[in-house]
């Protein structure tokens, strides 16, 4: 039996820089540990600028003391608020713009269960809801 070559990244990190979705993960602090290309993509910020800066970079700034509110009970329950469930939100791009993003968040946790952090998967649909608010303007004329 031949010995296989060691692949240089881990199918894991191949597999979450391939999905379509952006992927981001913070630590108990809010500082961004994970980026994947979709969050590159969407988001606007390369990973090597991203990495090691606040969620604060990608959440509008109204909105900010909300999520902070949340993320530190779900950090202190240990369990968020949706449990998963996607729900609709703003987010900010790196050149200033707001977009609609479908999101779904979940805890990481370590061997005793205590969280580490939390993931975020996210998608971009503004387009989707544009074209809604336009259909219900143009209903209502």
């Amino acid at each position: 039996m031949e010995d296989k070559p060691q692949e240089a990244t881990p199918l894991a990190e191949r597999i979450l820089d391939e999905m379509a979705e952006a992927l981001v993960y913070a630590d108990r602090a809010g500082i961004i540990r994970r980026w994947n290309r979709a969050a590159e993509t969407m988001f606007g910020h390369p990973a090597a600028q991203a990495l090691g800066q606040s969620l604060d970079l990608i959440i509008p700034e109204n909105l900010r003391a909300a999520h902070w509110r949340g993320f530190e009970a779900a950090m202190k329950n240990g369990a968020t608020r949706l449990h998963g469930t996607p729900t609709l939100t703003r987010a900010q791009h790196r050149s200033g713009s707001r977009i609609y993003v479908e999101m779904s968040f979940a805890l990481v946790t370590d061997e005793t269960g205590a969280a580490t952090g939390s993931v975020a998967i996210a998608r971009d649909v503004t387009e989707r809801v544009e074209r809604e608010k336009a259909a219900r303007g143009a209903a209502k004329s």
